[in-house]
């Protein structure tokens, strides 16, 4: 049944895109349908969630009017958007670098057809193009002088003319930014390198030029020493660093691109004189109908008209079992038609599919930022002015006090301290396991908002479950008919069904449903009455018939002592009994409940066993709600609760020091789902629920919830593993640079080398992340 409320459970926290607005605070896009909205200035502005309402009324100004320091961060116009995955506010509409900390720009939402980044064809061509250069400079470096080939002087400037397109062509992004990040006083990592090789090669380039300035304790070899190969070295080394983390950042957008390539390119659209066209995708529209063959793709979201058929909807709810569709059942776009041919009348197409909705939620949780995050931004703008003191600190060092030649020595280390201590492994930390990680998820029927309930889950210790449609299926569902006399079960349910068929109470549905499933043939109904309010009355087959709750039998004077008991069993078992009497005799009873979900015994163990305090709160009665919480094996039960009453409950929880999850499905859970440090919303639920929930299930499958937290905590880790080998790493790495271990081992090291550890240190970092798609699920 679950299936059923799919495509409806799925309108994710915003509405239909709208190319032409957007919302003022973060720039997502939204319409004029979105139900947070507000007039200032007398112009309405539309807004994708509360939190965004919020901030733009406390201060209009700061979002209508941004300072030119915020400028770059202001939304652009609709098209490809382009953001810094470790600075998301940052949005233009072109390839670029980031203000803030230089890293490549990267598409806002992956397209299949972005496998070509312009940022890596371009480093790569830098790379390629002067690497032979980068080789030659060393090699004449290293072994110039046994070799012979050239005397001094002349290998000096041979190696400045060779270094030129490394330093000025290939290396000239890094300067750009370097100088951004001056201007824009933001200091990052490439404050740093361009610092550090633009002092090794102006030196090297002054001492070539004009070497008659340099005192002696400047030559060494019948030369002052200069040092292109170092400046050409650690550029050629940075290219490579960063063409090997954008391609390994690519891979966090694949499981965006996996979902992507679900949707299929055409249709078969039926046309109003019965004659049938394949169409592209974007040219279908609402109210088109469609036909969708065996082994086909659906092509939109809609309703079945025609046919029979199981789908196959794996892909976006994780449910390994076809799905049964027959006419009026809803079907979402992307899923796999597996047997029987449908015909479908599509009810949303293009952005507000289902497929695209989870896309959306995927890449805006992708560019949200952990609380982690924030400890690692604040302390790498002072890391890098406190690295350019080390640096100026240790060339002064060296230089009064190292041996000869010291000022040589102070340059070189200055240079290595300057490299080794770029803080893009701090930077990339969080930001990295966070895209892999909310891709993953989405993968296994999973949807995070934000990283901050990645973050949070782990910690969660108390779980709040609603009852209906989250433990429980949440529609009624017809249990067993018991008969008196010579009366068969099936005739009592034929003979309920019957009279039912004029009822509209939900009870009614299920029994109604429950005979035609058994292929019962049902008769007509002739005086039909419901005005008593507890039941039902009419004529079927020529019998009259009466069928309700023990009262309406009482009332019409019909004994019920025959199934009491078994009346009482069912009921304490959580089902509503109604009772059948057939001209004036009880014919029998029938068993109506809302059955538990075939998945909830085993996610309630698991969150059990992995210590979660897990209480049920619920609207329904005392007995229904113990009755279910019985078969569960949930201790702590509150029933016939109101949406405050959920509420106060959460509040009360968390100041009594836990950290509470709130599980529901209704506009009744939304409260409490707000208020809890993660709300978990059922995908089958309305989209109240999944509007104030941090998460959503899309299946509606509480162990959902186990998923998400093993993901949540293995997320954590690795970040945690990520921000622990950025410290260590410059922990380690500038003490060395400086040159401390000299005096005790006569260990230098190179700034080469600096490079070369500061380009891997990124990557790995990458890497690691990257590591989260193979975590258990």
């Amino acid at each position: 049944m679950a299936q059923h409320q799919s495509e409806e459970a799925l309108h994710v926290h915003q509405s239909h895109i709208d190319s032409q607005l957007s919302d003022p605070v973060c720039g997502m896009r939204v319409t004029e349908n979105s139900p947070h909205h507000m007039e200032h200035g007398g112009k309405p502005f539309y807004f994708c969630s509360a939190k965004c309402l919020d901030r733009f009324k406390s201060d209009p100004g700061k979002y209508l009017n941004p300072s030119k320091s915020e400028e770059s961060a202001a939304p652009p116009e609709p098209g490809t958007i382009y953001t810094c995955p470790m600075h998301p506010e940052i949005r233009q509409d072109h390839p670029g670098s980031c203000p803030k900390c230089g890293m490549a720009l990267e598409p806002l939402m992956p397209s299949l057809d972005d496998d070509d980044n312009p940022e890596l064809k371009d480093f790569s061509r830098r790379f390629w193009w002067t690497l032979p250069l980068t080789v030659i400079v060393t090699v004449l470096a290293m072994f110039g002088p046994q070799l012979g080939w050239f005397n001094m002087t002349t290998q000096t400037w041979i190696e400045l003319v060779l270094s030129v397109p490394v330093v000025l062509w290939a290396g000239q992004p890094f300067f750009v930014r370097g100088w951004q990040s001056i201007v824009n006083r933001s200091p990052n990592m490439w404050t740093l390198i361009s610092l550090g090789t633009g002092a090794a090669f102006i030196y090297s380039t002054i001492a070539t030029i004009a070497p008659d300035i340099f005192p002696e304790a400047f030559r060494s070899m019948g030369r002052v020493s200069v040092y292109f190969e170092a400046a050409v070295v650690i550029i050629s080394l940075t290219l490579l660093g960063q063409m090997l983390e954008l391609r390994a950042r690519s891979q966090t957008s694949a499981a965006i691109k996996s979902l992507l390539g679900l949707a299929p390119k055409t249709a078969r659209r039926i046309n109003q004189d019965g004659s049938e066209e394949d169409v592209p995708l974007n040219h279908v529209h609402e109210g088109d109908r469609l036909r969708v063959r065996p082994g086909e793709k659906v092509p939109v979201d809609g309703t079945v008209e025609e046919g029979n058929s199981a789908l196959d909807e794996s892909m976006l709810t994780g449910e390994p079992l076809p799905v049964s569709k027959r006419p009026g059942d809803k079907v979402i776009g992307a899923t796999i038609n597996t047997s029987g041919a449908l015909v479908i009348r599509a009810e949303k197409v293009g952005s507000a599919t289902v497929l695209s909705q989870i896309v959306q939620l995927v890449s805006q949780a992708q560019r949200s930022r952990a609380p982690m995050q924030r400890m690692a931004d604040q302390v790498a703008g002072y890391f890098v002015i406190a690295v350019v003191v080390i640096a100026i600190t240790t060339l002064f060092v060296w230089g009064f006090f190292g041996p000869q030649p010291s000022w040589v020595y102070g340059l070189i280390n200055a240079v290595a301290v300057l490299i080794i201590a770029c803080p893009c492994a701090l930077g990339l930390a969080t930001p990295m396991s966070i895209m892999v990680a909310t891709g993953k998820a989405a993968t296994q029927g999973v949807l995070f908002r934000d990283a901050a309930a990645i973050e949070n889950l782990c910690k969660v210790d108390t779980l709040i479950v609603d009852k209906t449609g989250t433990l429980t299926e949440g529609r009624p569902a017809f249990e067993q008919a018991v008969p008196t006399g010579d009366i068969t079960a099936d005739e009592v349910l034929r003979l309920a069904a019957s009279l039912d068929q004029g009822s509209e109470h939900p009870l009614a549905d299920a029994i109604v449903d429950a005979a035609r499933e058994r292929s019962l043939a049902l008769s007509a109904v002739y005086n039909f009455d419901s005005g008593s309010g507890i039941g039902v009355r009419g004529q079927v087959d020529g019998k009259t018939l009466v069928l309700g709750n023990t009262a309406l039998m009482q009332h019409n004077g019909i004994a019920v002592t025959e199934l009491t008991g078994i009346a009482d069993t069912l009921r304490e078992n959580g089902a509503s009994v109604m009772y059948l009497a057939s001209d004036g005799q009880l014919a029998g009873l029938l068993a109506v409940s809302d059955p538990i979900k075939q998945s909830t015994p085993e996610a309630v163990r698991n969150l059990q066993k992995a210590g979660i305090r897990v209480i049920m709160a619920t609207g329904d009665g005392v007995a229904t709600a113990n009755a279910v919480a019985r078969q569960l094996g949930i201790d702590e039960v509150h029933g016939e609760v109101k949406p405050a009453d959920k509420l106060d409950l959460v509040t009360r929880l968390q100041d009594e020091g836990c950290i509470v999850a709130m599980a529901g499905d209704g506009i009744n859970d939304a409260p409490a789902l707000a208020k809890a440090n993660v709300g978990i919303a059922m995908g089958t639920g309305t989209d109240v629920a999944m509007n104030s929930a941090q998460v959503t299930l899309i299946k509606g499958d509480l162990r959902g919830i186990s998923t998400a937290r093993q993901l949540s905590e293995s997320t954590v880790a690795n970040m945690k593993q990520n921000l622990g080998f950025a410290f260590i790493y410059n922990a380690l790495g500038v003490p060395i640079a400086a040159g401390v271990l000299y005096p005790f081992t006569g260990i230098l090291l190179s700034p080469m080398f600096a490079a070369l550890a500061m380009s891997l240190s990124s990557a790995s970092v990458v890497f690691n992340a990257l590591r989260l798609r193979g975590s258990r699920d």
